[in-house]
């Protein structure tokens, strides 16, 4: 144990440390290894002989129902060897009850008497906070089945299963279906020995075992009388908790500096991101960036702050700020002219339709100050836009051709060589669909996929829930890609409907954007690239730093 609190900081630098350290914790102390045994406690085996004697007395009171007679644990059953005066038992032995909640749902009524669920459990404690309520007469009717009381245990058993509390109030309340109650013999157990039992990772094993059904999986009653647990002598049930709420202090503290840490190194890295987004000259620009540079191993040893800094390379990528601009090339102006005329020429040949107008670009619709050789456009001047479709599924004569078919969620590979469905020529003809062609820009437009860009590297149809652009000639594709990955968040917040949020193609190519000139377009592809491969590295290296961490954790934990 010495070893173990020697080396608690280790767990300070390992992504999972300090849930292995609490789950170790909880392990020493179920099999005797985490406080020293008195022998002048009494033993566990005279402990369980006084329980029994306990229930004898509460039957002929009538204050309990005879139980059920349990099998004798087998020799192959014992899952670990525990201290001599410690006996293995099972759950119902310490135990006058064990139910569940009401099996009905009742009327709830705005004020009364609260009404408990799985959620108000699963933070590990009695939340009161967010509880519906029942009238108390109804509360009285449920008591007369499951009553919970001053230490008794809460084991949650439909959804999050495997959750043990004490209730620690005199509070009257009601339970859910989905919460056990067990009462234990409170004056024969300590009740917080027996909720960190339960919570530590052999009972937890049961319970998860104890599972039944599909879905939403029901812990169920039978399996829980039955979980095979160890019995200590009831004074070192007591110091065990004491030293389990020592070592979990401890715990609690390296989280804290642990999240004080992580919580600083986000602030430093908010602020160093903002100087450089707000930097209106050169000076000020490099000033802050020489600052990031000279802070990487600071700023950047957790994998947040790498997703911010890739997020600010494109946000400085698009504002002109990420390579110098060459006042001898053409301007955005010129480009945009000479995309209009091909956009017209393709219509006039029949290429493509004729498109609707778009309204101008109004003042409100600008939110930064470009280069001066830029010019803000919409998106549809990019390119031809056209989403595809979703052949119907009952007509096998649809799939498994020769066109690769990309789905949403297929988008954020990047770059796309594959797709795992393929429809044929039929489905081409009769279903609206169009074979879009290599170099393609995509964006996914349906569900937790919004805004997801790639590159098509094979020629390939989409389904409804994507869009695809054909570039026209002044445009560089991973220009353009790089550019929907940097209007993501603004396209998940225009997402519309509730169970499936989706964008349209409409308010896709209404989007106003930055034109660059053509070779500085491709400039700034270049410098993402080589900046991206620099986040490539960071993250590479936070990866083997919490390798490295979690050997060191796993050489010391297998001492212990």
């Amino acid at each position: 144990m010495k070893l173990l609190e020697k080396h608690f900081e280790i767990a300070l630098e390992t992504p999972d440390g300090i849930t292995r350290l609490r789950e170790l914790i909880l392990k020493l102390a179920m099999q005797g290894k985490l406080v020293e045994q008195n022998s002048n406690d009494k033993p566990a085996q005279k402990l369980l002989e006084e329980i029994e004697k306990e229930k004898e007395r509460l039957l002929k009171s009538k204050l309990m129902k005879k139980q059920s007679s349990l099998e004798a644990i087998k020799k192959e059953q014992v899952p670990y060897s525990i201290p001599e005066n410690w006996k293995w038992i099972k759950l119902e032995n310490i135990c006058t009850l064990i139910t569940d909640g009401a099996h009905h749902t009742p009327n709830y009524i705005d004020e009364g008497i609260p009404f408990l669920s799985v959620k108000n459990l699963s933070s590990g404690k009695i939340d009161f906070n967010d509880t519906k309520f029942i009238s108390e007469t109804e509360h009285l009717e449920l008591t007369k089945r499951c009553n919970p009381e001053y230490n008794d245990i809460l084991l949650t058993k439909i959804g999050t299963t495997g959750i043990a509390v004490t209730i620690d109030t005199d509070k009257q309340f009601s339970i859910f279906v989905s919460v056990a109650l067990l009462k234990i013999i409170s004056n024969k157990v300590y009740p917080k020995f027996i909720e960190n039992l339960i919570n530590s990772p052999l009972v937890k094993k049961y319970s998860k075992d104890g599972t039944e059904g599909v879905g939403n999986k029901n812990l169920v009653l039978r399996k829980i009388r039955e979980y095979i647990i160890p019995l200590p002598p009831l004074e070192e049930q007591k110091r065990i908790v004491e030293k389990m709420d020592q070592l979990m202090l401890l715990c609690d503290k390296l989280e804290e500096e642990r999240n004080r840490k992580h919580k600083l190194q986000l602030q430093m890295n908010s602020a160093a991101i903002n100087n450089l987004i707000k930097a209106n000259d050169e000076i000020t620009f490099n000033n802050a960036w020489s600052f990031i540079a000279n802070q990487f191993e600071t700023l950047y040893s957790i994998k947040q702050n790498v997703t911010d800094l890739r997020e600010v390379i494109l946000n400085l990528a698009m504002r002109g700020k990420l390579v110098l601009q060459d006042d001898n090339e053409q301007s955005a102006v010129e480009l945009h002219k000479e995309i209009l005329v091909e956009k017209n020429n393709l219509i006039k040949s029949g290429s493509i339709r004729k498109q609707k107008e778009l309204p101008t670009i109004k003042k409100d619709e600008i939110t930064y100050e470009l280069p001066k050789n830029w010019k803000w456009v919409r998106l549809n001047d990019f390119g031809t836009w056209k989403s595809g479709s979703t052949p119907n599924r009952s007509n096998s004569s649809f799939y498994e051709g020769k066109i690769p078919w990309v789905k949403s969620g297929e988008v954020k590979q990047g770059r796309i060589k594959f797709t795992s469905e393929t429809i044929t020529e039929y489905a081409l003809e009769k279903c609206s669909l169009h074979i879009n062609p290599i170099g393609s820009v995509l964006i996914a437009m349906y569900g937790a996929n919004i805004g997801e860009a790639g590159v098509l590297e094979i020629e390939a149809a989409t389904n409804q829930a994507v869009c695809a652009c054909n570039t026209y000639k002044g445009i560089d594709n991973n220009y353009l890609y790089n550019l929907i990955l940097s209007l993501k968040n603004n396209f998940i917040s225009q997402g519309a409907g509730a169970a499936q949020p989706n964008i349209s193609r409409e308010k896709i190519i209404n989007t106003v954007v930055p034109l660059p000139p053509y070779n500085e377009q491709k400039r700034i592809v270049s410098r993402i690239n080589q900046l991206f491969e620099l986040c490539d590295a960071l993250e590479k290296n936070i990866e083997q730093s919490s390798q490295k961490q979690t050997q060191i954790l796993n050489a010391v934990l297998a001492q212990v």
